[in-house]
């Protein structure tokens, strides 16, 4: 009885108008969700070449130090610490 009432006239009409706002209702929210997931993969993104630039600036001092305390008294000596 029901399934006969909704394939004819206005019912199917409502029914398919129905059906078209739920599927584009569903589309925007998993185009959101799609968003967010945008956004924390581009934060991580970022905080990663962070973290790379600073091991590289650590790296990069590291292999400017002094060789051994000797060296490292020189240069405190000459002021070029």
């Amino acid at each position: 009885m029901i399934g006969w009432r909704l394939t004819r006239g206005p019912a199917r009409k409502a029914l398919g108008l129905i059906l078209a706002a739920a599927t584009i209702l569903l589309f925007l929210l998993n185009l959101r969700r799609a968003g967010e997931q945008a956004g924390r993969a581009a934060e991580r993104f970022e905080a990663r070449e962070r973290n790379h630039d600073i091991q590289r600036q650590m790296l990069d001092a590291a292999s400017r130090r002094p060789a051994d305390r000797d060296a490292l008294a020189d240069r405190l000596r000459d002021g070029r610490f």
